[in-house]
């Protein structure tokens, strides 16, 4: 197991994106730049896309700018080549794109087949080599699916393979609805680790069943060393009905530090910023070790 994690921090958009709560520029910024003073420097800032179909991202053009004078790297989401602009303009190194292991979930998300979406995208990762930004790939329901149910391991490896193919230096495996389990995860990284290297994937796991740290212990043990959190366990997702949230990034900074692998994370300043959108969006945090350390702060 890998002494070197990198965490990536979605919580600025996969987070607040399934919130019910529309939260401001100004708080997303805030929030974005109090994640950034707690030590995480990889952080999901906005999505690009048409605020008709995702209103709690409107605005992520100045939430970018908001955070553009600090030394880290931003992601935003781009759809197609509209929102590829936009990202553009402002000036982004990093985009993500993102298509689905199960054509159940793609009709429901984005209204089209998985490989029409990924026609859909294709001009952008073209465009984006051409202008030297890198594109991060997210692969959705990798362990199954609201509508299809079971998704079979070769599914996300042809899909996995093909964002590889096309230029993705990363790929980000999300287990939507958060119905996998360690040996179900471990089964995944080795069938996908077969065509794109390890050290390009992303582990990506939703905590619906309680299981996304069992599932992150099986995949470090697997060799994979990049996880993707939200602060506070922010998100969900409309298309699957009683998905919770991200993984929460207290937990996991908990658990690595607890295993001897340093994160860089400053756990106070982290739970500064996340008790700060909690009031934001009226509801306390489900993260774990927030409740935890929040309990524990108010009982002194």
């Amino acid at each position: 197991m890998s002494d070197q994690v990198r965490i990536i921090e979605v919580g600025p958009r996969d987070g607040l994106q399934n919130e019910k709560a529309q939260v401001s520029v100004a708080d997303r910024i805030a929030f974005s730049r109090g994640l950034f003073a707690a030590g995480l420097h990889t952080i999901e800032v906005g999505s690009f896309v048409s605020p008709k179909a995702v209103p709690k991202m409107q605005g992520s053009d100045e939430v970018f700018r908001g955070v553009s004078d600090l030394p880290g790297e931003f992601h935003v989401l781009v759809p197609n080549e509209k929102g590829y602009e936009g990202a553009r303009a402002v000036g982004a190194k990093v985009i993500a794109v993102f298509a689905s292991a199960s054509e159940g979930f793609s009709r429901a998300n984005i209204n089209c087949t998985v490989a029409e979406s990924i026609e859909r995208f294709k001009p952008v990762i073209e465009r984006a080599k051409a202008d030297g930004i890198k594109v991060r790939g997210y692969i959705s329901c990798v362990l199954g699916c609201p509508y299809d149910g079971d998704v079979a391991p070769k599914a996300v490896v042809d899909v996995a393979k093909t964002l590889s193919d096309l230029g993705c230096y990363e790929v980000s495996l999300g287990d939507t609805i958060g119905v996998g389990t360690p040996s179900k995860a471990r089964e995944l990284l080795r069938a996908v680790s077969g065509v794109v290297p390890m050290d390009q994937l992303a582990m990506h796991f939703h905590d619906t069943y309680g299981q996304a740290l069992a599932n992150i212990y099986a995949g470090l043990e697997e060799g994979c060393t990049v996880i993707d959190s939200a602060a506070g366990g922010l998100g969900g997702c409309p298309y699957a009905p009683g998905a919770t949230g991200n993984v929460g990034t207290e937990d996991v900074v908990y658990m690595l530090e607890g295993m001897g692998i340093a994160t860089g994370v400053d756990m106070e300043k982290l739970l500064a910023a996340t008790n700060q959108i909690s009031q934001v969006i009226g509801r306390p945090p489900v993260s774990r070790v927030a409740s935890a350390l929040n309990a524990k702060a108010k009982a002194r």
